[in-house]
């Protein structure tokens, strides 16, 4: 899928607010509200756009230690069954195979250290699961973003 400098425009207004609609969009960005919802329609149905669901804080809502998992599996029915059974955990924010040391790396969060030790419980229970390595995150300078990545697109792809 190609982007160009509209597609920024208009990928880095929705991150920027939300909830502005198609018709102020198109006011914005100096187009077409035809070729907002367009252009809109062509980004979630290629899957560069993903949700427009509110982004939430787990810490707003109590869970203040973010930590990170690295699982050994037992390779007996691969990563699939160990990822569903995380996926039943509300804890468990994130699964990812890996390569390296572990099989997998799961993003979690607690409300406390001791809360914590709670939830690598009950990731240790799930069958498949040999052995964890956790550390605690103490900040995130930079937190999740793809906006950069979104902008740099047009300029690399004509190289």
């Amino acid at each position: 899928m190609t982007i160009d400098e509209l597609d920024v425009r208009l990928i880095s207004l929705l991150a920027a607010e939300p909830r502005v609609g198609v018709l102020e969009a198109s006011r914005r960005l100096n187009v077409a509200r035809g070729t907002v919802q367009a252009r809109l329609d062509r980004l979630v149905e290629s899957g560069v756009i993903t949700g427009f669901g509110p982004d939430v804080d787990p810490a707003a809502l109590g869970y203040q230690v973010t930590a990170f998992v690295t699982l050994q599996i037992r390779q007996v029915s691969g990563h699939e069954p160990v990822a569903s059974l995380l996926a039943s955990i509300p804890e468990v924010l994130e699964v990812h195979t890996i390569t390296g040391g572990g099989d997998m790396l799961c993003r979690v969060v607690a409300r406390s250290n001791a809360d914590l030790q709670r939830v690598i419980d009950l990731i240790v229970d799930v069958e498949g699961v040999a052995r964890t390595s956790s550390v605690i995150a103490l900040d995130t300078p930079v937190a999740y973003r793809v906006l950069p990545l979104v902008a740099g697109t047009p300029r690399h792809r004509d190289r």
